[in-house]
């Protein structure tokens, strides 16, 4: 289950550079084309909050958040507008720096979403193409791990070169005590093949995942599963969060986006699931509609009022 409710919380997408090249970054051909959003749309949410009271968190994210040199006043003047929870979505690679994760966390920060893409050096930094890159996001969490008041997620994209390190993962990072949730994101393409045959098929992927959340829990921490079909995760369906907070960025993301074709399913009108994105047509192109490992989950009856 969450640890976090995705509703109260607004992301922002305030940068569109990267210092990494990760060979699954969905959103690498839009990079250049895209536009942060501005600081007067950032004011502008502010405001909105400060008079709606929409949301208790502010996510700062895009390529690359860290690399705004004005990150940590971004934070101040989100806490001064009313926001209880500040938080970024950042590589962790300039957290390798203690004195950053200070600043950071004296301007407000206070949740940091870390991206581990592999179990160890040699894996993570295969997959981000940048060396060091896992010992510098490492000692980050591991810097912020020793800071009060702060907690961290990590987010780590499931693809063909990754799904069997997962449990590694999990393991690998035992020892954070602010580590209060995991996630685990099936990659798709921003497309309709997949060009670089990272998607892994779902039944293949299911062993390790499975494994992974459960060592996760055991350790107390939350998870959330995003992208995979409902109905393969049996008992750990509640994992299954594809919900996101209201995300503010460029418009021409979303033509982008909508290449992937999600919520191909041949079970979807009999199943009963809420949360299931169904297959995308990369995922379809390459290994088929899966018409035999997935099943319809039951469909629950609307409740009927005792009310006379």
């Amino acid at each position: 289950m969450s640890r976090f409710d995705h509703a109260a919380y607004v992301s922002l997408t305030m940068e569109f550079r990267c210092n990494l090249r990760c060979v699954h970054c969905m959103i690498e051909g839009t990079m250049d084309r895209l536009a942060p959003e501005s600081d007067g749309h950032f004011e502008a949410v502010l405001a909105h909050n400060a008079r709606e009271r929409c949301w208790t968190g502010l996510i700062l994210t895009g390529s690359e958040i860290t690399l705004r040199r004005d990150l940590p006043d971004l934070a101040r003047r989100a806490r001064a507008s009313g926001f209880s929870h500040v938080r970024i979505q950042t590589h962790g690679m300039h957290l390798g720096q203690p004195s950053y994760c200070r600043r950071l966390v004296e301007a407000g920060i206070d949740e940091f979403f870390v991206s581990i893409a592999g179990s160890d050096a040699a894996s993570h930094d295969g997959l981000t193409l940048v060396p060091g890159s896992f010992e510098r996001a490492l000692r980050g969490l591991e810097t912020l791990d020793g800071m009060e008041g702060v907690a961290t997620l990590t987010n780590t994209v499931v693809t063909e070169r990754s799904y069997r390190l997962l449990p590694g993962i999990v393991a690998r990072l035992a020892h954070l005590r602010r580590l209060a949730q995991m996630e685990f994101w099936l990659y798709f393409p921003m497309a309709e093949e997949d060009e670089k045959g990272l998607i892994a098929r779902h039944t293949e992927v299911l062993p390790y995942l499975r494994e992974a959340v459960l060592a996760a829990r055991a350790l107390g921490r939350a998870v959330e599963v995003k992208n995979f079909p409902h109905c393969l995760l049996g008992d750990l369906g509640d994992a299954l969060v594809n919900a996101q907070p209201e995300l503010h960025i460029d418009p021409r993301f979303w033509s982008e986006f909508e290449r992937n074709g999600f919520y191909q399913c041949v079970h979807r009108d009999a199943c009963g699931s809420r949360d299931c994105l169904g297959l995308n047509t990369a995922y379809i192109r390459k290994f088929g509609t899966e018409a035999e490992a997935l099943r319809p989950l039951p469909i629950t009856p609307p409740s009927r009022s005792t009310t006379p």
